[in-house]
């Protein structure tokens, strides 16, 4: 009987212990960030204004600033990253198998990806943009546009160009090249009268040709980027985002707004003080 009570007691010791100790979850990546002392950034090497090397081979670019800012959030100090030069193809794959924190590295969100990682909040939405000649016959999008089948358009070589340009310009020319420095070297020759491609590659290539070129005025296509993490950990995607949010409305804009100008050459209106922008 003593020995049926003595049991029974122990069972109970440890059914109170196994239910009063409680049942920690696995870590956040946020603390094992915070716990290595520097975030390990994914993102690419050779793609200006978003990731490349400078003469003294320093990688830089909107997506590296984009590290920054999630760096100084994390660590008071924006260089606190090791980087990990990655393809395009092995972007969600090093996220999914932790090879890195993060990823940014102009990664457009579609609801495929969405399935495989976690994206943060936008930082940057792309889409199609035409250039022009400054001293061109042609003004703006406008003057294209009326221009109907008398202009030709230079774009990089896809089975999507002609479609492309077509909905902006449907009566256009469209000439397609192999690589970006031809589309360019066609609009520079004459054989082009405009230039079609990426709004950012646009802006980057008239911020290194001042005075020579203009934005015609119109973009299409718009698509988002984003940073991407791994899948369920909501406290690593929120302080991620809220990184990235108060870069872009907050205390931090003038680091975002400073980035923008040097790769895409445009001022950014700082945030308007009072009623928060997010609820208007």
């Amino acid at each position: 009987m003593t020995n049926s009570f003595l049991a029974g007691t122990m069972s109970l010791a440890v059914a109170t212990a196994l239910f009063s100790t409680p049942v920690l979850a696995d870590g956040s990546k946020l603390d094992e960030v915070l716990a290595r002392g520097h975030l390990v950034l994914g993102t690419g090497s050779t793609n200006a204004p978003w990731h490349f090397k400078s003469a003294d081979d320093k990688l830089q670019g909107f997506d590296v600033d984009m590290g920054h800012i999630i760096a100084k959030a994390l660590f008071g100090d924006p260089e606190k990253i090791e980087y990990v030069n990655q393809s395009s193809d092995a972007r969600i794959p090093n996220i999914t198998t932790g090879k890195v924190d993060i990823t940014c590295q102009f990664m457009t969100v579609t609801g495929e990806r969405a399935q495989q990682v976690a994206f943060t909040i936008p930082y940057y939405r792309e889409g199609v943009g035409l250039m022009l000649k400054a001293d061109g016959k042609y003004a703006d999008y406008a003057a294209l546009k009326a221009a109907g089948s008398s202009v030709t358009v230079s774009v990089l070589q896809n089975v999507y160009a002609e479609a492309m340009v077509h909905a902006a310009l449907p009566e256009a020319k469209v000439d397609q090249y192999e690589s970006v420095d031809l589309i360019y070297q066609a609009l520079e020759s004459g054989r082009a009268d405009t230039v079609a491609t990426d709004q950012s590659s646009l802006a980057w290539y008239m911020t290194q040709n001042p005075g020579r070129y203009k934005d015609a005025g119109y973009g299409w296509n718009p698509q988002t980027y984003a940073c991407g993490v791994k899948r369920g950990d909501q406290d690593w995607l929120n302080f991620v985002n809220t990184a990235l949010h108060e870069a872009m409305t907050g205390v931090e804009f003038d680091s975002y707004a400073k980035s923008f100008k040097t790769w895409f050459g445009k001022d950014l209106t700082p945030p308007q003080i009072g009623f928060p922008v997010e609820f208007k």
